[in-house]
């Protein structure tokens, strides 16, 4: 007999355990499958970090428009029409997508879009006609499809983790995100955009492929650097992710369904206590959240004079902060819930947005003078600026895991199925009057002719919102 015949011949419980085996947790997509998920955070950031917020809409508040007040009244109103067209097309294309199945079509659609509209923005220079309305179209739809694309991308959550990582999935794409945002800024900073004054890249270089800073070729081409970042590191998603089955309702058939189900969808929130004032909570907040980044660059190019150099190490830190803060947060979020993330990011923005109210160019804390800046001092060299440089890196460390345990949160609440027209419904509430709060920033703006009004009026809305999710039972 042979040591397989001895072995056979022994009872179940002789036989030795076998080696134990690392499997993947019941609903785990693979890494790769999961890498590829994450990575679509680090294609779309530059447009946010570069178009957004640090590079290109100063330039146009600087460069292209009037002057910094009516800059920063412009690209509210173009802010505020992106949010109206996007309340309208989310929740309806998010219930197609779920009627019909895969998300990755809709999101190569959406990234079509953006790559032409980020390209378009290269056009916009200073003195040529129809410079500002290049700037606000191009701005406004790519930044529709973004978002859009986004909302497909967030229904994904469901079908590659178990709920119990909701958080950590969430908040690791957040932070990817940031740090995509952070690299691409440190590109365009350090070889691509210069100072107009001194022809010179924050590293002291001058500007690759002889971009000139005269014309400000350096800021414009954020635009186009956008569009080929997103093309090129989108590409994992649709290699290594797996997409969800193909449903038998055909793409004529989910059209005409879509609007009824958006109808019964909010029908389904209302009566669904937690979800309802969820999602009204997060319309309010993340209506704040998207006028403060719109108009962080500007604010600071306005009341500090700060150029280039400034605006980019400020969005440098407050980018590494942001990665840390996401990081953080997810984690947060599966050791404690979205819940309380959510409440602590709220009363932080609120602080930092009178911390900011409090600042002018020559005082602190609304009453006190502080000395002027004096030639030599180095970047932000008064206590203003350094006090708004500090307020700023809150904001990093803050606003990614409010926006990460916002998605994470309602993929705990909703059905895994029913994922994308909740998720539509979550970029309806939080762009269905996404138009009110840089709305209400660019009116108060021009009637006081004061930058700081767009800190008090956020101070209201971050408040409000603050109130409503304290009330949510669940998560």
């Amino acid at each position: 007999m042979n040591d397989r015949d001895v072995l056979e011949s022994l009872p179940p419980t002789a036989l030795p355990p076998r080696p134990a085996v690392a499997a993947r947790p019941k609903g785990m997509a693979s890494r790769p499958a999961l890498l590829g998920w994450l990575l679509f955070d680090w294609a779309c950031q530059p447009f946010f970090t570069l178009v957004t917020t640090f590079v290109f809409a100063p330039f146009f508040a600087a460069a292209l428009a009037p002057d910094p007040v009516t800059g920063q009244s412009l690209w509210g109103y173009a802010t505020a029409c992106a949010g109206l067209v996007l309340a309208f097309l989310s929740p309806i294309l998010g219930s197609i997508a779920d009627a019909t199945g895969p998300k990755k079509p809709w999101i190569a659609a959406c990234g079509l879009v953006l790559f032409a509209s980020s390209f378009a923005l290269w056009f916009a220079a200073p003195g040529m006609p129809y410079a500002i309305p290049v700037a606000l179209v191009g701005f406004g739809i790519g930044t529709v499809a973004v978002e859009v694309a986004a909302v497909f991308n967030n229904a994904m959550i469901p079908h590659l983790v178990p709920p119990e990582r909701f958080g950590r999935l969430s908040g690791t794409g957040w932070a990817v995100g940031y740090l995509g945002g952070l690299v691409s800024l440190v590109i365009v900073l350090g070889f691509l955009a210069a100072n107009p004054e001194t022809g010179r890249t924050v590293i002291g270089v001058a500007p690759l492929f002889g971009l000139d800073a005269g014309l400000r070729e350096g800021d414009r081409i954020t635009g186009p650097f956008s569009a080929v970042w997103f093309l090129l590191f989108v590409l994992p998603l649709f290699l290594l992710t797996p997409d969800i089955a193909r449903s038998s309702l055909s793409l004529r058939a989910a059209v005409r369904r879509s609007f009824a189900q958006v109808a019964s969808t909010i029908a389904d929130a209302r009566r669904h206590e937690s979800v309802g004032r969820f999602l009204l909570a997060n319309m309010v907040y993340q209506d704040a959240l998207v006028a403060l980044f719109a108009f962080g660059g500007i604010y600071g190019a306005g009341v500090f004079g700060w150029q280039a150099t400034e605006l980019g190490v400020f969005g440098i830190l407050l980018t590494v902060t942001g990665t840390l803060g996401a990081l953080v947060g997810g984690r947060l979020d599966d050791r404690f819930g979205a819940k309380p993330v959510i409440l602590g990011a709220i009363a932080t923005l609120c602080v930092v947005c009178l911390g900011v109210l409090s600042l002018g160019a020559d005082h602190v804390l609304f009453v006190v003078p502080t000395a002027p800046a004096v030639p030599g001092d180095g970047l932000y060299g008064t206590a203003p600026e350094k006090l708004f440089l500090a307020l700023g890196l809150l904001i990093g460390a803050v606003a990614g895991p409010l926006q990460a345990s916002s998605r994470s949160l309602l993929a705990r609440l909703v059905p895994a199925h029913e994922a994308g027209r909740y998720f539509g419904l979550l970029a309806l509430s939080g762009k269905v009057t996404s138009f009110l709060a840089p709305l209400t920033v660019a009116v108060a703006t021009a009637l006081f002719q004061t930058q700081a009004a767009g800190p008090a009026v956020l101070i209201l809305f971050f408040g409000a919102g603050g109130i409503l999710i304290a009330g949510v039972k669940r998560a």
